[in-house]
């Protein structure tokens, strides 16, 4: 997410060129999403495959969060050289190809080398994607990150319920990956060529190589770091868990993925309306709640039939924190894309980061006390939540929000200059 993106982006001319911008910004993420989903679906394969261990398979999953450290940085440098269509088809497009890589993979340190690769080019093209969705957001004058993250996990389902079918006819992964990769290619082509060709004004500096956090977004980012680990153990260890603790078939294991996919989606889908109505505080306390009685029930679990609700609500619980974490330090500080950049890179790094750690912990001890580390970081966000608070005072629609309050009279007591209207309201010639 470059530095450069203006802070007052101008607003769309038509309300068509905003519904074309929002519905191209959604497909890009549904595609990303449906290339995560498509791996995590046969994670259980590659495991077996290679007759891995828990701490191997967990060195394996820490690849991508290497790789996507390292990488995650240098996107912000190709939004501002490319313009934000070209950057997010180039990158998206060789996350797409580095799919096909995990499953060809003859033996551990060669998955590691594919798994850094893919993490690296998913890495980057999420922070594209992601530095594309707030610039249309703020030019919208509107809440769609929750949506847009909705339509991520919306992909990841659709990718998880064809890994359940390809589990069920035991469909190698190698042919799977690598058609899913050529498809996903070809679809993200059209999609991104509809993106609005978003540039930095010429005279703006380049972003530095690695944006870290102000100190006014750091508490945020790590609401987020909470919310993002849940998801990522979630979505790489669900189907290991049910098959090793709860002795559910491939089948049934395959689908806790799908269940926690499905779930977020309903919730990230829903989540813009839900966070207009509770505000960010309460929405994210409610969220914390939630995502902990799913990680009791997930830790508790003997058969599937705890456990795949558990996973269920854990999807529920941290479906909105991330868009609101990415929402709320593009709202604060004096340099907002640099905040936005900083806790992204956090919070997606404790995302890649999460599959490992609970790798290790479960070759230390068992998987069911690495999700009670999950559990424990669900209960952080119930004590986290109100680092959102000034966010929530510049949430349009809002409890309270600034942008909704009427005028207040400036200091000689005569009412200040009416706030610019915003963008599309049904009077506006605009849109």
């Amino acid at each position: 997410m470059s530095s450069s993106l203006t802070a007052a982006p101008p607003r769309f001319g038509t309300p068509e060129a905003a519904r074309r911008a929002r519905i191209a910004v959604a497909l890009v993420f549904a595609v990303h999403g449906a290339v995560g989903g498509t791996f995590a679906s046969r994670i259980p394969w590659i495991k077996d495959h290679l007759d891995l261990t828990a701490g191997q398979l967990g060195l394996a999953l820490v690849m991508p969060a290497i790789g996507s450290s390292l990488a995650m940085p240098l996107a912000g440098r190709f939004v501002h050289r490319w313009g934000g269509r070209a950057a997010v088809r180039g990158l998206l497009s060789l996350c797409c190809l580095a799919l096909a890589l995990p499953a060809l993979a003859p033996s551990l340190p060669v998955l590691c080398l594919a798994l850094l690769v893919y993490g690296a080019t998913a890495g980057m093209s999420d922070v594209a994607m992601n530095a594309q969705g707030v610039e249309i957001e703020q030019r919208l004058g509107r809440s769609i990150m929750s949506g847009l993250h909705g339509m991520w996990s919306a992909g990841g389902l659709v990718a998880g319920g064809i890994g359940i079918l390809a589990a069920h006819q035991d469909l190698d992964p190698r042919l799977q990956l690598g058609v899913a990769a050529v498809l996903l290619l070809a679809l993200a082509q059209p999609v991104c060529g509809a993106l609005p060709d978003l540039r930095a004004p010429e005279q703006a500096e380049e972003p530095p190589r690695f944006a870290l956090p102000p100190r006014s977004s750091l508490v945020i980012g790590l609401v987020g770091f909470c919310a993002v680990f849940a998801e990522g153990a979630s979505m790489d260890w669900s189907g290991v868990y049910l098959r090793d603790v709860t002795g559910a078939s491939p089948t049934v294991a395959a689908a806790a993925y799908t269940a926690f996919s499905l779930t977020m989606a309903v919730s990230r889908l829903a989540g813009d309306a839900a966070i207009r109505r509770l505000g960010a505080v309460r929405a994210t306390r409610l969220s914390g709640a939630v995502a902990t009685a799913g990680g009791v029930l997930v830790v508790v679990a003997d058969s599937p039939a705890l456990a795949v609700p558990g996973f269920a609500l854990i999807g529920i619980g941290v479906a909105v924190v991330v868009p609101l974490a990415f929402a709320a330090a593009g709202r604060i500080g004096s340099n907002p894309s640099q905040a936005i950049a900083g806790v992204a890179t956090v919070t997606y790094t404790s995302g890649l980061i999460a599959p490992a750690i609970v790798g290790g912990l479960a070759q230390a001890t068992s998987l069911t006390v690495s999700f009670g580390v999950v559990t424990a970081l669900a209960v952080a966000l119930l004590l986290g939540a109100g680092a959102l608070r000034r966010a929530e005072d510049h949430t349009p629609g809002a409890p309270g929000s600034v942008a909704d309050a009427p005028d207040a009279p400036d200091a000689a007591g005569e009412p200040s200059a009416p706030r610019p209207a915003r963008a599309f309201e049904r009077n506006s010639p605009t849109g």
